[in-house]
């Protein structure tokens, strides 16, 4: 009854990839530890962080090719089992959010309460922010079209209408892959860094960490325009499309939090006394 059709569950078979690339990554990331701590051990090097890497994409490579072979070419991925995927990356995403969470709990407990070493404001008063009506306004607008150009891709999947899928899965990579440059040049162009106090170490923490999962959702988005090119993706099952616009949504309301909390309330806005009287007495 292993792996049949007509069977309502998927029994895998056993593989030692999840181990290895588990390996490799808490290697990896102890690597990362040693070095920014400036220890180097003998057993760690560079060049092993970098092989590391590889053997991660090649297994990660290897898994995904299983997986696109058990669902659109073996049909063993029946409605119980894709329930069972999506519970599970539904979970993922929740772990995503606690991940977020602990970040902006320390952007807040800093902010509420910043002590006399930051000069007992917020921002520090050595800190000059980025205007917020800048980039990070541009790439709010460029994520929030992102999201609408990506929910008129999954229209376009399930109505079969192969052209548009095409033009909204090409604007969608174009403004995800313009966040990424905009967000990399107003690094470059930053007047503070991640050593400049708290407050560089938690604004790079958090938009650097959500410029990383801009990346990887680019790079979901992309194997899985490839694969509507490779006709992997049906009117009524493209599981793997759904997840990915699953995750691209999770980052544009991540972004919208960060504009809104790092850029705007952090920037001085919401702990600046003055500004926020003169708001009142204009609005009055």
């Amino acid at each position: 009854m292993r792996n049949r059709r007509n069977y309502l569950y998927h029994l895998v078979n056993r593989s030692s990839k999840a181990f290895v690339i588990s390996f490799f990554a808490f290697f990896g990331m102890c690597g990362i530890a040693f070095c920014l701590m400036n220890l180097k051990p003998i057993f760690f090097k560079g060049d092993l962080l970098l092989l590391c890497l590889i053997i991660i994409i090649i297994n990660v490579k290897r898994w995904y090719d299983e997986i696109i072979t058990e669902s659109t070419f073996s049909g063993f991925h029946t409605v119980i089992v894709q329930a069972g995927l999506k519970l599970g990356f539904i979970l993922f995403i929740v772990s995503e959010i606690m991940l977020f969470f602990g970040f902006f709990w320390a952007f807040f407990h800093m902010s509420l309460s910043p002590d006399i070493s930051l000069g007992l404001s917020w921002p520090p008063i050595a800190i000059l922010i980025i205007n917020p009506l800048d980039i990070p306004l541009f790439n709010t607008l460029l994520l929030l079209l992102s999201g609408f150009s990506l929910t008129w891709v999954h229209k376009a999947i399930v109505n079969g209408l192969v052209s548009d899928v095409i033009d909204g899965w090409i604007i969608t990579l174009f403004l995800g892959s313009l966040f990424l440059f905009l967000q990399i040049t107003e690094y470059y162009e930053s007047t503070y860094s991640f050593n400049d106090s708290v407050y560089g170490c938690t604004f790079y923490m958090l938009t650097g960490l959500h410029g990383m999962h801009v990346f990887v959702g680019v790079t979901f988005l992309f194997i899985c325009f490839k694969r509507y090119l490779y006709k992997h993706f049906t009117t009524m099952h493209h599981l793997g499309f759904l997840f990915a616009a699953w995750y691209w949504h999770f980052v544009d309301i991540v972004w919208i939090l960060l504009f809104l909390v790092v850029y705007i309330w952090g920037g001085g806005i919401g702990t600046d006394v003055d500004t926020i009287n003169r708001i009142i007495e204009n609005f009055y």
